[in-house]
């Protein structure tokens, strides 16, 4: 069988399966491959962020994923002997989901399947292992077997999000740097599980941390760090893992799902990509699972990637926005194995001594106001802030500019009256939105033009009950009005008064902030950036 295709995914993990879905919602043509035949039955991840739920949003499949979450999931750290250090327990929403989140891989992977037969235009093949990848001068040519027989796919562009040992990464001969830590720990999954803790727990003791996470459906997740000689077979067998379990239940031991030994990589690969082939996911990434970042980093990936990839392949960019993706991409994911890495070190002190100095910072930085604020709510994760690729930064130095991040997702109120999340009402298009008028009124008919030609709509937001009531704004430009049920944007004036017009990418990075009257130079820079054609 010979299959043509604008993308082809290789690996259908929440990372390839959420990128299939985001392709499909963009209308690319997509091939998904998973030498799989179906969905792995025991689960890595368990946790999921609200950068990860509004991408699923964007992706058409949130209603489904919802039902099948733990939703605002607190976590609680220890000290050795048994005391609360810190229960971070965020309340914010700035991306219009809650922050933490647990959830069973298997049912998340089977629900993103499910969302790839909305779509004619994307086929997933399963039980297919791509054996060779070729890049041609259209592309990319890969070959796979499957019970079938042989597949040929002939794509303009292949993602490669096929695990820690990609076979993409590897035919590309990208280097997989960094380390592996010395020390093993023992995954434990339970169900029928009994224990009352409904949060997940951190026991930071030096001798034998230990992580427990309460998952949907009655599933528990248990990590014991190993002790030096303590045989990995040894440690996987029942008795072993029944002594382990019974200083958390005191009466009788809930079945054991699964069990694993697992070593810790921090490692990213040296490039995330090679011409038309791209790295995502494990793929382009390792880390270790302190901060449950591991998957929410592949749907960064993800995120970024598609909204590119769909507009070379529709033509309203040209090649050079996918040059983009390293320069965004690799830094940010360098920054989060580092931090997931330092994380744990916090989790195993090296001895007594360090304990009792980190439990000291932990008491006294939470009786400082602002400090506590920034460890209950999660303030320490390290942001993604682009300034490559695809943004125009700010001509002076400015280190509150927006441009660059994300951008958060309060509610509006559409034309009709509904509130709404404001992803939901710009759709995934370049949005230039004018948040003290419409933004339309400053550019000429061919600025209009080129940036509908790159995908782009403009959006006027009005002031709640305070001016207009309606959410239309002037038919004859075309913008769309938001009205700012919510404060969130008179807010961002008060803040940023200069930033009177913002231009949004589809994967709600801010692209650019200017002033009105300076749209349309920064346009002209931003389709530059884009490849835009006139």
């Amino acid at each position: 069988m010979e299959i043509e295709t604008d993308v082809a995914v290789i690996g259908a993990g929440p990372c390839g399966a959420t990128l299939a879905n985001l392709l499909g919602t963009f209308g690319v043509r997509t091939v998904v491959l998973d030498r799989e035949p179906g969905v792995t039955p025991y689960p890595r991840a368990v946790a999921v962020d609200d950068e990860s739920l509004r991408t699923f949003q964007t992706a058409g499949v949130i209603a489904g994923v919802l039902p099948d979450l733990i939703r605002n999931a607190p976590i609680r750290y220890h000290s050795s002997s048994g005391r609360v250090l810190a229960h971070v327990g965020p309340s914010g929403r700035p991306y219009g989901w809650p922050r933490r989140n647990l959830f069973l891989q298997p049912l998340l992977e089977e629900t993103l399947r499910r969302g790839l037969d909305r779509f004619p235009h994307v086929t997933l093949h399963t039980g297919t292992e791509v054996t060779e990848l070729e890049r041609t001068g259209d592309g990319v040519r890969l070959d796979a077997k499957s019970d079938a027989g042989r597949v040929v796919v002939n794509a303009r562009f292949a993602v490669g999000a096929d695990g820690g040992r990609s076979m993409v990464r590897e035919s590309l001969g990208i280097a997989l740097e960094g380390s592996t830590a010395p020390s093993r720990w023992l995954v434990v999954d339970v169900s029928g599980d009994t224990l009352d803790a409904p949060y997940s727990a951190v026991f930071c003791d030096p001798d034998r941390p230990t992580m427990t996470i309460p998952l949907p459906y009655g599933h528990r997740r248990f990590e014991f760090k190993l002790l030096p000689g303590e045989d990995d077979d040894r440690a996987a067998g029942s008795e072993f893992v029944a002594g382990l379990l019974r200083r958390h239940y005191p009466g009788a031991l809930p079945e054991v799902q699964g069990r694993r030994v697992y070593w810790h990589h921090s490692r990213i690969a040296s490039a995330f990509g090679a011409g038309p082939v791209f790295l995502a996911g494990d793929a382009a990434h390792l880390q270790p699972p302190f901060f449950g970042q591991g998957m929410n980093s592949g749907i960064r990936d993800a995120t970024n990637l598609a909204w590119k990839l769909a507009a070379v392949t529709a033509g309203r960019a040209g090649p050079a926005l996918l040059d983009g993706y390293d320069a965004e991409r690799r830094g940010h994911a360098t920054a989060m194995v580092s931090f997931a890495t330092r994380v744990g070190s916090m989790y195993q002190p090296r001895n007594r001594a360090t304990e009792i100095v980190r439990d000291g910072f932990f008491r006294a930085v939470q009786r400082i106001p602002g400090a506590r604020d920034y460890i209950l709510q999660m303030k320490y994760k390290p942001a993604p802030r682009y300034t490559a690729g695809a943004v125009v930064p700010a001509e002076r130095p400015d280190p509150g500019s927006p441009v660059g991040r994300q951008f958060g997702q309060p509610f509006v109120e559409d034309a009709d009256g509904a509130r709404r999340l404001l992803d939901d009402v710009l759709g995934p298009v370049v949005a230039v939105i004018g948040l003290t008028g419409d933004p339309a009124r400053h550019l000429s008919p061919e600025s209009r033009a080129r940036l509908e030609r790159a995908g782009g709509r403009t959006f006027e937001v009005r002031p709640s009950r305070a001016g207009a009531r309606s959410g239309l704004a002037d038919p004859r430009s075309g913008s769309t009005g938001l009205v700012d049920v919510d404060g969130a944007f008179r807010d961002l004036l008060l803040a940023r008064p200069q930033d009177e017009v913002l231009v949004v990418r589809p994967d709600r990075y801010v692209a650019a902030a200017c002033r009105a009257d300076a749209l349309e130079s920064v346009l002209d820079r931003l389709h530059e950036r884009l490849d835009t054609p006139r």
